[in-house]
């Protein structure tokens, strides 16, 4: 990867310097030209002597990240693990955990992967020893010095996002699940639902979350906050992205959010004490989505009262609803359900809980969905329409997401475009779909 034929070690050795003087600089070209004729003046201010063919290998290399690159433009790769330079694993969507040929030879190439990976880096961990860097294509690369030498794991970015009805014709979820999630997200224009997207470690909660932009109205307001950018959130004009930092935290953000007057809230992971301010925002108006680790929805509560969150049950059902995902192995394939769908009911000496849809694991097959009762009847109240108008509604809903998938109008921003018509004029929506006949909510 680094040793030319031209001058040996000297030319790694003095390749490194390069890209040790690089660091932290390339992160923020967005013409690669310009890159490049950076690179060139960061080689000839160190070495003048150095020929045209030097250059052009040395800047080729600033540009590759060998030897995973295939895997860095590979949608069904998740996640790349390099294990300093004992061996590589990727995490593919269907097949779990892949120990893939591909190595870095020794001690001196690795140093060298990490030099040109921190090149890209915009913003170090508050621990020495720690490194986020943000590639060029999206992707997140984590670097933790070990004494074997450094750990590197790449959370890939996918620049096509699965829409719902991707996730539809994946087997994760229904027709009728997604119409639910429909009107979560959207609300009749008066009030979404605020939703918690539990599941374990690598079971689709960000993946489910990003479906969800599918359908956000573009008149709200939208404040995103993540660790690090994984949603796509290309369908909403009105939307800040905000990242955490060893000087901003969650919490921080969180906090910080309510003064930038969002219609939503968006939080890429709750883990702590920033809960109480996600609920501080439910407990004003606003709405919010978040994912959490858990596994049932009893956990998302449980998790919620006890320590590090500490949350006041009699707060607790604010929010609407909690959906579980889950990855599930069907013959030796990976695959993720929607596992649980709940609405929070009220409290009595515990929070509870009403379950809508339940999978079984030991059939493989979910329940059929139950009509939504508590957020149903919120949105009766807040509209004036009755419930049995809200259950056809969302009945047409369920019709028109499966005439999308016919049509094959299938991506997020597809499924948004169609909503936003949808949104102003149903009967227009309606008829450019060919469902004419199907009614409308009369709004």
């Amino acid at each position: 990867m680094a040793i030319t034929n031209l001058a040996g070690r000297e030319f790694f050795f003095f390749e490194l310097s390069v890209f040790e003087a690089l660091e932290g600089k390339l992160g923020n070209f967005s013409e690669e030209a310009e890159m490049e004729k950076y690179i060139e003046s960061i080689i000839k201010a160190q070495r003048p002597a150095t020929t045209k063919e030097e250059v052009s290998r040395i800047i080729s290399d600033a540009k590759t990240f060998a030897p995973i690159d295939k895997y860095l433009t590979d949608e069904e790769v998740e996640d790349i693990m390099i294990n300093n330079t004992r061996n590589i694993f990727v995490y593919h969507s269907s097949q779990g955990d892949v120990k893939v040929p591909e190595t870095l030879a020794d001690r001196s190439d690795l140093e060298l992967f990490v030099k040109k990976l921190r090149m890209y880096a915009t913003t170090a961990s508050s621990k020495k020893n720690i490194f986020d860097v943000h590639l060029p294509n999206g992707s997140r690369a984590n670097i933790v010095d070990s004494p074997l030498g450094s750990d590197i794991t790449i959370r890939n970015f996918k620049n096509k996002a699965f829409s719902v009805i991707d996730l539809i014709n994946h087997g994760e979820l229904s027709y009728s699940i997604a119409a639910r999630f429909w009107l979560y997200a959207e609300g009749l224009k008066i009030r979404p639902a605020n939703m918690l997207i539990g599941g374990t470690p690598a079971s689709g909660k960000t993946t489910m979350l990003n479906a969800l932009f599918s359908f956000f109205r573009p008149d709200q307001r939208i404040i995103v906050i993540e660790d690090t950018y994984e949603l796509n959130t290309d369908t909403q004009e009105n939307c800040v992205r905000l990242e955490t930092s060893p000087d901003l935290t969650t919490k921080d953000l969180v906090k910080n959010s309510l003064r930038m007057r969002p219609d939503m809230i968006i939080i890429g992971e709750v883990r702590a004490e920033e809960a109480e301010d996600m609920m501080t925002a439910m407990n004003i108006g606003k709405i919010v989505i978040s994912t959490l680790h858990a596994s049932t929805s009893r956990d998302v509560v449980t998790r919620l009262e006890h320590a590090p969150m500490n949350i006041n049950k009699e707060i607790i059902p604010l929010i609407d609803s909690i959906i579980l995902v889950s990855r599930i192995n069907q013959n030796n394939i990976y695959q993720r359900k929607v596992t649980q769908i709940s609405e929070i009911s009220g409290i009595e000496t515990q929070v509870l809980l009403s379950d809508l849809y339940l999978y079984d694991y030991k059939t493989r097959k979910g329940s059929e969905i139950l009509p939504s009762i508590t957020y149903r009847d919120t949105l009766s109240k807040l509209t004036g329409y009755p419930p049995s108008e809200i259950i056809r509604e969302e009945y047409r809903r369920a019709k028109i997401l499966q005439k999308l998938n016919e049509m094959g109008i299938r991506d997020i921003k597809g499924i948004n475009e169609f909503c936003r018509i949808y949104y102003e004029d149903q009967e227009r929506a309606l008829n450019k779909i060919g469902l004419k006949g199907l009614g409308v909510l009369p709004w």
